[in-house]
């Protein structure tokens, strides 16, 4: 590894950490935590519905976080749950016409964003982007799985 490898890594970590405080920071902005934002993305265009378990492997949140989640927006009025008909274990989770109203402003405007940020790169810089940002986080999976030990006195 050199010192460039090291560089590089903090500066791609710097622009997700950057990303990431502009997401909370725009969810705030709208009355939300970002993680309710992130629910309220997914059940937004989920024109059939979503388990919670879906829920959970779309947004990256714990099953416990999106249950409370639920549990919120169903008090509030702005989703409903009913009984999956072709699996009676699970419940599918949809937006009332309320939760689009609420939703609609702070979700399409973000989808917005990351649609046209994207569109300011050539296909050809959004194949890159896209591939090289897959393989940095397979990359990442596999090495935090592995046993903690320090590597390389970092």
């Amino acid at each position: 590894m050199t010192k460039n490898d090291r560089k590089n890594a903090y500066l791609y970590c710097k622009f997700r950490d950057e990303q990431y405080a502009l997401y909370d920071e725009y969810a705030k902005k709208n009355g939300l935590l970002m993680k309710t934002l992130l629910v309220l993305n997914a059940l937004y265009y989920a024109k059939d519905g979503m388990t919670q378990k879906e829920i959970s492997k779309r947004t990256f949140n714990t099953k416990q976080t999106v249950n409370l989640i639920i549990k919120n927006l169903l008090h509030d009025g702005y989703i409903t749950s009913e009984e999956d008909p072709e699996d009676k274990r699970n419940k599918l989770i949809h937006m009332t016409d309320k939760g689009r109203e609420y939703a609609r402003k702070p979700v399409a405007h973000i989808t917005w964003a990351e649609d046209t940020a994207m569109s300011m790169f050539t296909p050809e810089e959004q194949e890159q982007l896209v591939n090289l940002s897959r393989k940095f986080t397979k990359n990442l999976i596999t090495l935090m799985n592995q046993d903690e030990e320090i590597k390389n006195d970092h």
